[in-house]
């Protein structure tokens, strides 16, 4: 009997957050760095004035780095605010004083503070996930939320993920969305055309 998509997603996606809880914690924070900075460089960053980007949860990728050079470098920041069963949108980030415990313990901008972008206010958007392969495929935590956003913007979707994260194939949907970008602390990044993973080490394409 075949087995579904449904169940491949949810045994890729149960292995790949078992692997990233078992990491060591100073580790972790040192490979977030490396990948950061390494996002920090790309010209996509340089050249955006609006980012989105996800508060990571404690076994994400971190993006206290980015965070703060970011705001260092006068960015536009907004961070998603889940707003109903698969769906959220995107409020704009002040600074992180203005944080709150939001849906799943996942921090978003308190009530007062908010202010909502529409999807295609972005140069970029920094999007998390479970897994990812070389065609961009991204396997997210089930949720849909991000599938929806990033089906209504024309924004540059990039991912930072550690090493263990990038598979042979992730399985999907008619209605998963991908990225065009995957920086993890190997590889500068990894991009995406007609499935032909294309990148320069130790330098960035130009394009990005």
């Amino acid at each position: 009997m075949a087995i579904s998509t449904a169940h491949l997603k949810k045994q890729l996606r149960n292995s790949m957050v078992k692997r990233r809880r078992e990491m060591d914690p100073f580790e972790r924070e040192r490979i977030s760095d490396r990948i950061v900075q390494r996002f920090l460089d790309t010209n996509a960053y340089k050249e955006s004035k609006t980012i989105m980007a996800y508060i990571p949860m404690h076994d994400e990728v971190q993006l206290g780095m980015f965070f703060d050079q970011a705001f260092k470098d006068g960015k536009r920041l907004a961070v998603p605010l889940i707003t109903g069963t698969g769906t959220m949108r995107p409020v704009l980030l002040p600074s992180m004083d203005v944080l709150i415990d939001g849906e799943f313990g996942i921090k978003t901008v308190r009530e007062e503070d908010r202010i909502f972008l529409q999807p295609d206010a972005f140069n970029c958007i920094i999007v998390p996930g479970a897994a990812f392969d070389y065609r961009g495929h991204r396997l997210g935590l089930g949720g849909g939320y991000y599938d929806y956003l990033l089906a209504r913007t024309g924004a540059l979707k990039v991912a930072l993920a550690f090493d263990f994260q990038i598979v042979y194939q992730v399985p999907v949907d008619s209605q998963d969305m991908g990225v065009d970008a995957i920086i993890t602390s190997s590889e500068v990044a990894a991009v995406y055309d007609w499935g032909i993973k294309i990148w320069t080490k130790p330098e960035a394409p130009p394009w990005l």
